[in-house]
């Protein structure tokens, strides 16, 4: 049985559509739902069974769980938002919640998939190179969550036991409760329907035109196809970065969102908060060589193509919004 945590979330949610789509319903879901709309992730889908994290933990620490139960631990349950404040919270959903799973994975020789960020890069300084995580300056406490988990697990030598997953600007069908940390995409999409233009900050920099920020934006579809080879392969990647490796800008973007409803661009610019100011990354482009070097190489869709599938074949059709 392959436990999948934070399966009821955006991306733990299309990896188990996935592993449907390969023929695999032996699964276990660790999520709470809460009180949100969330469980619309899960419908259609199969599966074993559903439990709460802390109990999923409290058993693998009692020994009701070994490698007959669970046969590969794949974990995406965290606290996305890069604006919390509350540091506790984020030690511990992501950090230390992610030492649990990661002791329990090892403790019986399964398959550990864990979810970093490409955030532990901060504003790049030192590029976006996943070659080390020596020195990142993380740009806020989500981000340095994700940053002091890889250094566990570097400090403990199972870089070449597990592997580390650096999502880039994922986004995607079910990423509809995310609120404010859900993509540009679906809200360039909801801004379309409703004022008829798409809002974008303003530069700050020169070297950056309004709208000309950029970001390695990857589809949910691709990296879940990723997330099932690395599965699928059995063997360790270590801690590695997952874009496309191409970055492109939120013009590109919103120009794509209007290409899709058949609609004229009409792009408006408003200064960046101050909230964020400091905290705002100008440009993420990953560097793949690591995992298209290995046995979970993939060819990526192009932004525009993604763009009109989500819409097309999701945000617009009330049938298939959940995937």
């Amino acid at each position: 049985m392959i436990a999948v945590t934070g399966a009821v979330g955006f991306i733990g949610s299309c990896f188990v559509r996935t592993l449907n789509e390969k023929g695999y319903d032996d699964i276990l879901i660790i999520d709470s739902l809460e009180q949100d709309d969330r469980w619309n992730n899960l419908v259609t889908k199969k599966f074993r069974g559903i439990e709460h994290p802390e109990v999923f933990k409290k058993k693998c620490s009692e020994g009701i769980y070994d490698a007959h139960d669970i046969t590969a631990l794949i974990h995406m349950g965290a606290c996305s938002s890069t604006t919390e404040r509350n540091a506790e919270y984020l030690l511990e959903n992501n950090y230390r919640y992610s030492i649990a799973m990661a002791q329990f994975a090892m403790a019986h020789d399964i398959p550990f998939i864990y979810a970093s960020s490409a955030a532990t890069y901060g504003a790049g300084e030192k590029g976006y190179d996943d070659a080390s995580v020596n020195g990142l300056r993380p740009l806020n406490m989500y981000g340095y969550s994700k940053q002091l988990f890889d250094e566990w697990i570097i400090a403990n030598g199972l870089e070449q036991s597990v592997t580390g997953i650096k999502f880039f600007n994922v986004f995607g069908p079910n990423e509809y409760h995310k609120g404010d940390m859900a993509s540009m995409i679906f809200k360039s999409w909801k801004q379309v329907l409703a004022q008829g233009h798409i809002t974008l900050f303003a530069s700050d920099l020169e070297e950056y035109p309004d709208g000309g920020q950029m970001r390695d934006f990857i589809y949910v579809k691709d990296a879940c196809e990723v997330m099932w080879k690395i599965l699928n392969s059995k063997k360790s990647h270590g801690i590695v970065n997952l874009g496309t490796g191409k970055a492109r800008t939120w013009n590109d973007l919103a120009h794509a969102v209007f290409k899709a409803l058949g609609k004229q661009s009409d792009i408006k610019y408003v200064s960046m908060p101050d909230s964020l100011k400091g905290q705002y990354q100008y440009y993420t482009q990953a560097v793949m060589s690591k995992l298209q070097a290995s046995s979970s190489a993939h060819t990526f869709l192009e932004m525009e193509d993604s763009i009109a599938d989500y819409v097309g074949q999701h945000l617009q059709n009330s049938t298939t919004r959940y995937y």
